[in-house]
């Protein structure tokens, strides 16, 4: 499987979207109801009813990419912020493609150490 850059940012919509949506459709989305900017550096990830399906729209130099992937048996976990768009980093996202529930991960917090002298 490819992986996307690191310094991508990956933008969710939390409902489920009509899975005949295309290119022009996901872009509409984008800007209207997500408000931002579907020609940004930026993954846009949207999910069908079942959650068997995702669909992933990035602009990149001189086109739009539309992916696809759809699960035979299991389901994506979406995650369950209140938040109209959801924000993930790469490594969520590819998390979430692998079927991992990325709200079940707990990070351990951010130590702050001293040195003894």
């Amino acid at each position: 499987m490819f992986r996307f850059d690191d310094d991508l940012k990956v933008y969710l919509y939390r409902e489920p979207i009509d899975f005949r949506a295309g290119i022009n459709t996901l872009a509409a989305l984008v800007t209207e109801s997500m408000q931002l900017d579907p020609l940004a550096r930026a993954v846009y990830a949207f999910h069908n009813r079942k959650r068997d399906r995702v669909k992933l729209l990035l602009y990149e130099r001189t086109g739009f990419w539309l992916m696809l992937r759809r699960l035979e048996e299991d389901h994506f976990v979406w995650p369950r912020r209140h938040q109209e768009v959801i924000e993930l980093t790469t490594q969520q996202l590819h998390w979430l493609l692998d079927g991992i529930d990325i709200d079940a991960l707990r990070r351990h917090p951010v130590r702050r150490y001293q040195h003894a002298s």
